[in-house]
């Protein structure tokens, strides 16, 4: 039985537009240059940060970010980046009674603009607050410390079978792979990603649908 919902964050709850469309601006390249790009490193196995590098080879990143962020171009998060289903989802889960997580690959600031939202989560926490990130086992013992139930009582949910189906199963949690953004779509219908994840669903409504299904 379903008695803790964890969910990822970027493609799962929030739309990553403005995060790449702010990081081609500040390069100075159009913004489909770079998504796709993105596209094309993540379908190949890399991070997607290295398509960054391969607009500005040799990029620091991370020094980058905090130019970024100085020049008061950095990380923005407002309500009109959740997808519509979020906040109607979640809190049907918490009124389902279930305990509702929020972990994914974020930074630290990430972490505080989804505060200031107020969504409807028990708990809320980024790779950057913690210290670990996916797809590393750490990461995902620590969503089953914030979900205070065993892992098999916990159903991840994310868009990406190789930061969340794969590793979230393999440490014991189950899955729900989330037809959404690029990655969702992408690995949607492929046998593997499939057969790994204990569900396969369209939207987070769908996710209500299980938990009041009694799965």
């Amino acid at each position: 039985m379903i008695r803790v919902v964890a969910l990822d964050i970027g493609e799962t709850l929030v739309r990553d537009d403005r995060y790449w469309g702010g990081w081609a601006d500040w390069l100075g390249v159009p913004r489909h240059t770079l998504s796709a790009l993105v596209g094309a490193v993540v379908a190949q196995g890399r991070h997607n940060t290295d398509a960054l590098r391969l607009l500005r080879p040799g990029l620091d990143v991370g020094a980058e970010y905090r130019a970024r962020e100085a020049a008061g171009c950095g990380e923005r998060l407002d309500e009109g980046d959740l997808y519509e289903d979020v906040r109607p989802a979640l809190a049907a889960l918490r009124d389902a009674g279930v305990r509702v997580v929020v972990a994914g690959n974020q930074t630290p600031k990430a972490g505080a603009l989804l505060r200031d939202l107020d969504l409807p989560a028990d708990a809320l926490a980024t790779s950057g607050e913690w210290g670990c990130a996916k797809p590393s086992p750490e990461f995902f013992a620590r969503v089953v410390q914030a979900a205070g139930v065993l892992p098999e009582e916990t159903l991840y949910v994310g868009d990406h079978p190789f930061r969340d189906v794969y590793p979230a199963s393999a440490c014991g949690l189950r899955t729900a792979h989330l037809r959404r953004g690029p990655w969702g779509h992408y690995w949607a219908d492929d046998p593997e990603v499939r057969a790994a994840a204990d569900y396969s669903v369209g939207s987070l409504h769908e996710v209500v649908d299980l938990v009041r299904a009694g799965c």
